[in-house]
């Protein structure tokens, strides 16, 4: 008769996980000897082995009862069902890495390949993270919802960029938000903004747009997409 302390080593597993067996009706638990000793058989330590095998190779505790006393054709049977099953867990989780893989490439999760790279050179350009995550959301739901007006818009807006005048106000703006609304440079930037747009036309003004809902709620002011200087800015532009 074999004690659960020398039952564990046999089969090299713990006695703690002798316990989880019995609780969960895998192996039976035996009564108590004169001593108060539970003692086990060498067909307990069979069947341990069998348990251990069986979960150490991926098999879910729930099915190991009914593999236990299974013919070869049966279990060979279920061992290829659980292998179906690991295969496409395996599948998810490299999906998942690959998900990941993405998301520590930041933007390019969530938007086009061409508006990531525009998000990249506004870093380069020292543009705030603010003004980046504001354009990165409007681009997000425009590429999303209207597809064709994103293409076309993210094309000239990288054109726009290399003006090295639109790159100039596109910084200040950026930077007049920290402003004070009487900050004596607003009402400049305002004229210096309105001339520039005067004599530069843009295609995605004057072209068809295809889903004009979409393309209002995509420049519609978003939380902290404003501040007291930047309302004044456009209230300036605006006259």
């Amino acid at each position: 008769m074999i004690t659960i302390g020398r039952l564990a080593e046999y089969a090299g597993v713990t006695v703690k996980a002798i316990r989880h067996y019995h609780g969960r009706g895998l192996l039976p638990e035996p009564g108590r000897d004169s001593s108060g000793y539970r003692r086990y058989t060498a067909e307990d330590a069979v069947d341990l082995v069998k348990i251990r095998t069986l979960a150490r190779a991926g098999v879910p505790l729930s099915r190991v009862k009914d593999l236990l006393g299974a013919g070869p054709e049966e279990l060979s049977a279920a061992i290829a069902e659980i292998d179906r099953d690991l295969h496409d867990r395996i599948a998810r989780l490299r999906r998942t890495r690959e998900q990941l893989a993405q998301l520590r490439g930041g933007d390019r999760l969530f938007v086009s390949p061409e508006v990531a790279d525009h998000l990249d050179d506004l870093r380069r350009l020292g543009v705030s993270e603010r003004q980046i995550h504001l354009e990165r959301d409007g681009w997000i739901l425009m590429q999303t919802a209207s597809p064709e007006d994103a293409a076309l818009w993210i094309a000239e807006k990288r054109e726009l960029m290399t003006d090295p005048e639109f790159r100039a106000l596109y910084l200040e703006h950026d930077a007049a938000y920290d402003w004070p609304p009487s900050d004596p440079r607003i009402p400049d930037l305002a004229d210096r903004t309105r001339n520039w747009f005067a004599t530069h036309h843009s295609r995605s003004e004057t072209g068809p747009v295809h889903n004009p809902a979409v393309a209002r709620l995509a420049v519609r002011t978003q939380p902290g997409a404003s501040s007291p200087a930047w309302d004044r800015l456009a209230r300036l532009m605006e006259g």
